[in-house]
């Protein structure tokens, strides 16, 4: 199984449905505050591959939910900069697996990359009703406050 370095918001419930999946199925995940890591420009242009700038974006996040940042009108260095001002405009989670880094938490390609089948037969209900879950996006809103991080 893999070590999943994983970068999320702290409190967040979409983060906690994540790690679940990824522990049920036998990986080892260590976790970190995305807020408050010392990101760069280049460490964080990683994450995010080929993927249009538009795909960068957390949509939760409040200054894009209000239109005040329109990710397609944006470059990547004018993105990259926004996020390393304001980290909560960052997708989420950011996770790395040796080599490789991703953005975003979605199933079907996290299951092809490292596996999602649960380890343990009592977990089998839990994954299968997790799996089915828009894992993508905050199950909040804007005014909800997660824990400090």
């Amino acid at each position: 199984m893999a070590t999943v370095i994983f970068y999320e918001k702290p409190g967040c419930q979409g983060g906690t449905k994540q790690k679940t999946l990824l522990t049920a199925a036998g990986h080892q995940v260590i976790a970190y505050n995305l807020l408050t890591e010392p990101w760069t420009a280049e460490r964080l242009r990683s994450f995010f591959g080929d993927r249009p700038v538009s795909e960068w974006f957390n949509r939760s996040a409040k200054r894009v939910k209000s239109g005040e940042i329109v990710p397609e009108n944006l470059d990547a260095q004018t993105a990259l900069m926004l996020m390393l001002k304001e980290p909560l405009l960052i997708r989420r989670p950011l996770m790395e697996v040796g080599d490789r880094r991703e953005v975003g938490f979605e199933v079907e390609k996290i299951d092809a990359w490292i596996g999602l089948i649960p380890k343990d037969a009592t977990l089998k209900d839990i994954t299968e009703k997790l799996m089915h879950q828009d894992l993508q996006t905050c199950s909040h809103n804007s005014e909800h406050k997660h824990q400090p991080g």
